[in-house]
């Protein structure tokens, strides 16, 4: 089992993040300067977004790009003409006209990535979910405190003002009362990847041994390089990773304040089910999380609400969000606005959001200050929530066939982890799927040690067994001491 971070060195990293911290002048030049050199570590789609926000301030520069697919490097050199070009990262990195980097790769790059970044001296803003797998984001996490950086995560909902003003409504003016329990949803159509009946062959415009990097090299059998690698676990985390990272850092943000690190206990099942491709991430996921307070369930599918059909299920709340039920009622909030009701599910309050370009510029304020307690997104804060995405994917990885007398062992969740059982059970039927088939996992309830961050007891070693992923040489994530 990879050795743990003690939750010692979190506490002690957090007491540093929690103070207005500021680095040595000689640590960084960047701050005597006007302009902030940014350099862009991958040219896709993701990338491309950032480059509007950050390519529009007027204190940044954007001096790199870099991206192993020379197609996706040459379009945005026209965008930014007096950019130099690099498709190997490490190459980049030595550029002294970078200060920062915007990492936006694909999942299995993101910590890597940042890590060698904040060796070579530049403050990174790194795309969710932080990390591929739970032993990474912890080494990210220290990385930043050892090299003194600034590591942004890239839940942009963490720079909406309206945040604020929930957690105000739900926890100082106790508004709806005491919370109960929350539900979080990630309801969203996806189509199949296709599935090859011989490995996908790589354009001779992508340098793959690079865009591969710490990933093991496995033909791909899907119809696509790009964006399809997210269902696809030796290199993406699923819609777990992808949406589900959002609205759970939702969740841990406004309904508990971030007082909740990781969950004590994990249940969770799901499958790749009806289409017959090449993924192998779960297109249905359903997992309860025990976290010693406020029980929470996430549903999440890619499927229709039936075979033939266009939309998703019904489902309570937003289709990409979370349920606060409370004493008084039930706050459901997503991304970008948030409504209260009461008991007799009246609306009493409208909550409007816009994050728009926030959180880049909050990371770009934070390097010029060298304050981490201004980061709306500190790495540590993405590590805890892209964790527990990534206890989440455990529990469907280490899990087995699915069992109806096996799925009633989370007691004290209000009902919610039943309800949701039930609801998935009849989602799966209407494709021609039953839930106790063996394309459907439920793992065993999982216990983590909170000092440890690790699973103990019943089904530890096979869970403990997808905490550190096997890297491929040279491409090696280090142990950061």
């Amino acid at each position: 089992m990879p050795g743990p971070l003690s939750r010692r060195h979190f506490m002690a990293s957090a007491a540093a993040a929690g103070a207005a911290v500021t680095f040595p002048s000689s640590a960084r030049s960047s701050m005597a300067v006007d302009e902030i050199g940014i350099g862009f570590i991958s040219c896709g789609g993701r990338a491309g977004g950032h480059m509007g926000v950050f390519g529009k301030m007027s204190d940044v520069n954007v001096t790199a790009l870099c991206d192993p697919d020379e197609g996706r490097l040459g379009s945005a050199q026209k965008r930014f003409n007096k950019a130099k070009g690099y498709t190997d990262l490490r190459k980049l990195l030595e550029d002294s006209s970078v200060d920062a980097v915007v990492v936006a790769t694909t999942n299995h790059w993101h910590c890597l990535a940042s890590i060698w970044a904040m060796e070579a001296g530049k403050d990174v803003y790194v795309e969710k979910p932080l990390s591929h797998s739970q032993w990474e984001g912890e080494q990210t996490v220290l990385a930043a405190r050892k090299y003194n950086r600034i590591c942004q995560v890239g839940t942009q909902q963490r720079s909406d003002p309206m945040q604020a003003e929930i957690k105000k409504f739900l926890h100082e003016d106790k508004a709806l009362g005491q919370i109960l329990h929350a539900r979080v949803n990630r309801y969203g159509v996806r189509g199949a990847i296709g599935k090859r009946d011989t490995p996908l062959k790589i354009s001779d415009s992508v340098n793959y041994d690079l865009w591969l990097g710490p990933a093991q090299d496995k033909p791909i059998f899907r119809n696509k390089l790009q964006y399809d690698w997210h269902w696809d676990f030796n290199t993406g985390s699923g819609e777990m990773g992808n949406w589900g990272v959002h609205v759970l850092d939702d969740l841990r943000n406004n309904v508990f304040q971030d007082s909740v690190r990781l969950p004590q206990r994990i249940f969770g099942g799901g499958g790749r089910v009806a289409w017959n491709d090449a993924g192998d991430t779960p297109n249905v996921h359903f997992v309860g999380f025990d976290t010693g307070s406020i029980p929470v369930v996430i549903g999440l599918t890619n499927l229709t609400a039936g075979k033939g059909g266009k939309g998703s299920p019904r489902h309570p709340g937003p289709g990409s969000g979370y349920i606060a039920y409370c004493e008084g009622g039930r706050l459901e909030g997503q991304r970008g606005r948030a409504a209260a009701f009461d008991k007799d599910g009246k609306k009493i309050k409208d909550f409007r959001g816009n994050s728009g370009g926030g959180h880049q510029r909050n990371f770009i304020d934070a390097v010029r200050s060298r304050n981490i307690s201004s980061l709306n997104a500190d790495v540590e804060v993405g590590h805890l929530s892209t964790g527990w995405c990534n206890l989440a994917n455990i529990a469907f990885q280490a899990g087995r066939p699915f069992r109806m007398e096996d799925s009633n062992q989370l007691p004290n969740q209000h009902g919610i982890w039943q309800d949701l059982v039930k609801s998935m059970q009849e989602h799966l039927d209407s494709h021609d799927v039953a839930i106790t088939s063996d394309q459907v996992k439920l793992s065993p309830v999982l216990t983590i040690d909170p000092e440890t961050d690790r699973f103990t007891g019943a089904g530890a070693d096979a869970a403990n067994a997808f905490i550190k992923r096997q890297y491929r040489a040279p491409y090696v994530v280090p142990e950061i001491g």
